[in-house]
Order: C-alpha cells, then structure tokens, then sequence
C-alpha cells in the first residue's frame, strides 16, 4: 500500500507500475481497514489517509489505529486540517525549512506526533463533523478533479497542435508520415535524423560548490536550479534532461550552463533554435539503464532518431503559429490553477473550521450546489 496526497491509501499498484521497491518485506507494517497511515515525511503535505483493506506498508510509515470513542474519520479530517499540518511542521526533524523546499529527509517521530493536544468532542459530535466534512470535501474533490482533467486536455490538444506545426501537418497536401508520433506531414518536410536537426552535448560537471549563487543560470534536468560565477556559458538555447524527469526540454532565453545531468543542443545545423525546440519537446523519449545504474536516456540513440524537417522559412511560420497557441493554452490553464488555488484553500478553510469548533456543522449550509457546481 502507498499514501497519496490526492487519493489516500491506494494499493501501490494504481500509483505506479514499477517492482516493489524491496523484496524483503519483513520489515513492512500491517495496516487494517480503517487504520490511519501517515507518511512520515509528507504528512505535512497532506499525505495521510484511512486504509480501506489489510495491507503491507513502508516501515517508514506510521499505523495508526482509533481507539474507542475514536472516529477514524473525525481523525483524519483533523490530522489534514491547517492547524493540526502547523503543529506537525513545527516538530518535523531535519535541516532547513519546508517552506523553501530545503529540508532534507524532513520526517515526524512518533513521540513528537503524540505529544500534540488536540480537540476531541464526543463521539456523536465527531461522527457529525466527518459527514459534513466527508460531504463538502467530495463536491470540491470533484471539481477538482474535473479541472485536473480540463488541463489534461488543454495539455493533449497543444501537444498535437505542435506535433502537426513542426511537421506541415495542417496543409492540405499533407500526407501520412509513417511516424506514430507525427501523423501527417507536408509534402515539402523531409524526414531525416536528429542529427541533421541539432546536435546534442552532454552538459558539464559542476559541483555544488560551483553551484552557488553568481551571474549565470546553471540549468539541470529541472530547469533552472543554481549559477554559476563565471562570464564564460552558453548562450540562449534548448537543454533536455538525461536523469530523474529524463525528456523534459526547456528553452533557455539567457545564457546559461548546462549541468551534466542534461544534454544541450550544441549547434543547430542552420535550422531556427526554436523550431528545434519544439521539435525536441516532441520527441517519444525512452529510458535504458546507463553504467551507473540510474535510467537515462542515451544520445547516441536520440540521434538517430527520425524527425520531421520543414523548409527554413516554413520553419519560422511554425514557431509563430506554435508560441500563439502556446500562450493562449498558458493563459488558460494559468486561469483554471487560480480557481483550483480557490477551492482548494476553501477545502482547508472548512477542515480547520469545522475540527477546531470554530464552525457549527448542524446550522452549516455548502455554498456549492447539491451536485457540485457546472464542470
């Protein structure tokens, strides 16, 4: 079983499907329906949920079993509220701070878990404020939800709308390209390898030292994350991961350095740099096991690769078309994340309200519609 911050605990199985990550589950913890597990180090993040089904989980999780006159419900809408996430955080142990990311290892212990005092009314009490909650938490649940799935599309949509610019695709003479990831092309596009497009680098080792604040941008499979102090980089250009979010293609308008965990386009061959970088965010990347043991993606393969190639000037009316749509997708799903920023602080507002008393659920009314608001 795994904790997810969206859904709970689910079998690890839904999640994702890698082997479990250790043959030995010895060690693992048994979790009974209605159990609460807790994610040690992203409980304050929210991942912590009521197991429904007997199950193994990570020995780093905390099992936590009601006892009587206990509504595990009531429980666990308290431990997600805004109050109960704050008196976690100010006993999670490791170094650095959760609001810059920067704590490593950031776990809360058992006993300091214990030593917080929290509000436990009567057992009829909790059941009512676990059916209001459990009401009002599934209507927004819902639309959010809804919005996760309009900002899939919107994401689908610009991903062909790309895949049919950088390859002729809307012209009336295009043909089958035999390339699954393309579909059609004009008849002027030619198919060549990546390396007629662009030749790609390995990045430069840079150590954490190096890495320090200064003048240039170093650029990881991440994106930006760290300078450099030197005047020497590259200019404005494309960088892809090779590890970890291996495939992700940023366009770099600075200059910048590229860290080894990346390759970056060392020429583009005569072809606009940014007509390469939407061909490059298109491609189908596969991952293969590298000497050091971590996933990767291997250059050698990538250029080899068959890509579509327009004409030079077709090239620049591509990337126009491309950039317009682009920014009008941004513009809407920039919309659709403020809405969801919305609900989901009233989603907290009520959780906390209601578990801290500062909210009668029996004189209450939702200010959204029975069925949930229009999706």
């Amino acid at each position: 079983m795994a904790v997810s911050i969206h859904h709970g605990v689910v079998r690890r199985d839904t999640l994702t499907e890698d082997l479990p990550r250790a043959e030995d589950l010895s060690n693992y913890k048994i979790c009974e329906p209605g159990d609460i597990v807790l994610n040690r180090m992203r409980a304050f993040q929210g991942a912590i949920g009521i197991s429904p089904q007997q199950g193994l989980v990570s020995p780093d999780y905390l099992v936590l079993r009601p006892g009587p006159g206990v509504d595990a419900r009531y429980l666990h809408h308290l431990f997600r509220s805004a109050w109960f996430v704050g008196e976690m955080v100010s006993r999670l142990r490791g170094i650095g701070n959760t609001e810059s990311g920067a704590v490593r290892t950031p776990r809360i212990n058992p006993e300091d878990l214990g030593d917080i005092t929290a509000p436990l009314p009567p057992l009829d009490e909790q059941r009512r404020i676990a059916d209001f909650l459990d009401a009002e938490t599934a209507r927004i649940d819902f639309i959010l939800e809804a919005r996760r799935r309009q900002i899939d599309v919107l994401n689908q949509r610009q991903s062909l709308f790309e895949r049919n610019a950088i390859a002729g695709g809307f012209s009336a003479t295009a043909v089958d390209s035999g390339l699954p990831w393309i579909g059609k092309i004009d008849r002027q596009t030619t198919l060549v390898p990546l390396q007629r497009i662009a030749t790609l680098q390995r990045g430069v080792d840079l150590t954490d030292e190096q890495r320090r604040p200064g003048k240039i941008p170093v650029v990881t499979t991440a994106g930006i994350n760290g300078f450099h102090d030197r005047r020497i980089a590259l200019g404005p250009g494309v960088v892809v991961g090779r590890y970890g979010s291996a495939g992700s293609v940023h366009w770099i308008e600075q200059d910048y350095w590229p860290h080894n965990t990346t390759l970056y386009v060392k020429n583009f061959n005569g072809n606009i740099p940014k007509y390469c970088f939407y061909v490059l965010r298109n491609i189908p990347y596969e991952m293969e096991q590298a000497r050091s043991a971590v996933p990767g993606i291997n250059r050698n393969d990538i250029h080899k690769r068959i890509m579509p190639l327009l004409p030079l000037d077709s090239q620049g009316e591509a990337v126009t078309q491309i950039d317009s749509y682009v920014a009008r997708t941004d513009a809407s799903i920039a919309a659709i994340r403020d809405g969801m920023n919305v609900l989901a602080e009233r989603r907290q507002a009520l959780i906390t309200a209601a578990v801290t008393g500062q909210l009668d659920v029996t004189t209450a009314r939702s200010s959204l519609p029975s069925g949930g608001a229009s999706v």
